[in-house]
């Protein structure tokens, strides 16, 4: 079995790749060229670390402490309220991984952006419910 600090270890670079593609992705947007092609990949990687996530949460990981001091690299800030109400968890990530993967297929830029504003409020959302900031 994977020792919990790796497993911890292990979504934080996942999450941190979601986040640099998403970071590249809305630049792509705010910018006066979208490129279209490069910008649908990153959505189909995007799409693709979303299915493994909510595996990178076994039960061992669920070490919430509110007054310990962390360490950013092995210790974790997902809320308990992750474990008590996983299916919805996974559900959020498998729906967030259908919209990166829908921003994927688009066929025009203005529906790549409405799928991209999608995935931004999901990713969001499922923050705001299951990661704690502090």
């Amino acid at each position: 079995m994977t020792p919990p600090k790796d497993a911890i270890f292990a979504r934080k670079i996942l999450m941190g790749s979601i986040n640099t593609k998403m970071d590249e992705i809305e630049t792509m947007l705010a910018g006066t060229a979208l490129d279209l092609i490069e910008a649908q990949e990153q959505a189909d990687d995007i799409s693709i670390m979303l299915m493994a996530f909510p595996h990178m949460f076994p039960a061992s990981t669920n070490q919430w402490e509110t007054t310990k001091d962390r360490d950013p690299a092995t210790d974790t800030y997902a809320s308990p309220d992750l474990w008590r109400n996983f299916k919805d968890f996974y559900q959020r990530a498998a729906a967030a991984s259908k919209i990166a993967l829908e921003a994927s297929q688009a066929k025009r830029a203005d529906e790549f952006k409405a799928r991209i504003a999608e995935l931004r409020v999901a990713c969001n959302s499922c923050h705001g419910l299951y990661q704690k900031t502090d």
